[in-house]
């Protein structure tokens, strides 16, 4: 009989920690802070060659990878000081004397589940918000991504204590014991499907979440465009980390006057990019793992193949593809794709593509390529999404004035800059009253009160 393997956690010390007060100051924040930046510099050597075995990932992605890591904590180094001053409110006539605010506090312990498509940022790109508002946290990397869990384990065990910070890996059970215990809010990046186990999870312990998922983000192209940027940017976005990233285009809704140009032109982009052969490529990545290499090349079959096409299960490979006609009623256009695949449908009239949205769940992204101001605003108005990025594509994720998160199936809550502080921070209301004044209007007996109460209520 095999014994039952226990995982234990370091909560209660966590907890006590915590309650101790030290995370609270800017100081000890602030140096955190300074040590996860120093952390990610001395490691990241070691997590760039993780990121090539785990993906084939190229070294230029994975650098951009690393310095967007290290800007977000820059940024919350350069405003964490201005972000925990209280927020003054207004009282209203009756209040008075007296004044009101906000009080930033830190939740607590939190937990924080790790996704594999950029498996070391997105790790850790949410525990800078964690340090940012006082909490403390426990890091689950994906184990899909083992090399990169590993080096992301590494710069947190190697740089805090675990009652303050920990790393935990390990696989699906690992993350099943983790969301059986009670944290004061769960951060989880990943599909939509287990983003509702996480959250059932959470809803036993009341235990608030965010859900950073995906869907399948739509890009409308209009007629009136530049046609080889549109296609150069729509490429990149889309064979970006080899289509496995919850923001790239997953299909296209072109224009039929533009489709043959615009698909010419796409073409023309795939072999500029990755070569004749983008399996010889240095810069193409590799699907995660033999299971999402299998579901991704089923999908082939859903369409007619324009461009691509190509695979090798052993190489974890499949060809940059563009597919026309896609069959909608199949995965391909049911499932976010989450791989080297991009389908192209057409339309006749905007109203026609609008209604397509809208007859779907919301996805994380939008794009529109317009330079019609008309047709940008048309769209703006009448769909809904969790963020849009007009004549270009991804790029808005890495903006730290924008709050980044979905809506409806594509999410709930947001992070990135202030947003990441505000996620793992509690904002306290308090009033204050002194005690020199106090007017006795609002006291028993409330006979001799009641004509003013009355006066005070017409007079609104």
């Amino acid at each position: 009989m095999v014994a039952t393997v226990v995982q234990t956690f370091p909560l209660a010390q966590q907890r006590q920690f915590f309650a101790t007060g030290q995370t609270k100051s800017f100081e000890f924040r602030r140096a955190q802070l300074l040590k996860l930046r120093e952390s990610i510099l001395k490691y990241q050597d070691e997590a760039i060659a993780a990121l090539g075995q785990d993906l084939r990932k190229p070294e230029f992605e994975a650098r951009f990878e690393m310095i967007a890591l290290v800007n977000e904590i820059d940024y919350a180094l350069k405003h964490l000081k201005t972000w925990l001053k209280p927020k003054k409110a207004t009282l209203s006539l009756i209040q008075l004397p007296g004044k009101a605010y906000q009080l930033p506090e830190p939740l607590g312990v939190v937990l924080i589940i790790g996704p594999w498509n950029f498996p070391f940022s997105l790790a850790l790109q949410p525990l800078v918000g964690a340090i940012a508002a006082g909490n403390c946290a426990i890091v689950k990397p994906s184990e899909l991504a083992p090399a990169t869990s590993q080096v992301t384990a590494k710069v947190i065990r190697a740089t805090f204590p675990e009652n303050y910070l920990a790393a935990i890996e390990g696989g699906i059970e690992t993350s099943q014991a983790l969301l059986a215990e009670k944290f004061d809010h769960i951060f989880f990046t990943g599909g939509t499907a287990v983003g509702k186990i996480v959250m059932a999870a959470a809803a036993k312990h009341l235990t608030p979440v965010t859900l950073e998922l995906g869907g399948k983000s739509p890009c409308i192209v209009d007629q009136n465009i530049d046609l080889k940027e549109t296609a150069k940017r729509i490429i990149w976005g889309r064979f970006l980390n080899a289509g496995q990233i919850c923001i790239a285009p997953d299909y296209l809704l072109v224009a039929a006057s533009i489709q043959e140009n615009l698909l010419k032109e796409m073409a023309a982009c795939i072999r500029e990019f990755y070569g004749d052969d983008p399996q010889t490529s240095p810069d193409y990545p590799r699907l995660i793992s033999d299971r999402h290499w299998q579901r991704t090349a089923e999908l082939l079959n859903q369409g007619e193949i324009y461009y691509g096409g190509h695979t090798n299960r052993g190489d974890r490979y499949i060809e940059p593809t563009i597919i026309l006609n896609p069959d909608l009623t199949a995965p391909i256009m049911q499932e976010e794709i989450f791989g080297p695949i991009l389908p192209v449908l057409t339309y006749d009239n905007l109203e026609e593509a609008i209604t397509f949205i809208q007859s779907r769940p919301k996805p994380l992204a939008l794009y529109i390529f317009s330079r019609s101001r008309d047709c940008r605003q048309q769209i703006l108005t009448q769909t809904s999404s969790g963020g849009v990025c007009i004549n270009d594509t991804v790029m808005h994720v890495g903006i730290d004035t924008l709050p980044f998160g979905g809506v409806g199936d594509s999410g709930m809550g947001a992070y990135h800059g202030k947003a990441s502080f505000d996620t793992f921070t509690h904002y306290k209301s308090v009033l204050q009253k002194g005690f020199r004044f106090d007017l006795q209007w609002r006291y028993a007996p409330y006979a001799k009160n009641l004509p003013l109460l009355k006066q005070l209520f017409r007079s609104n």
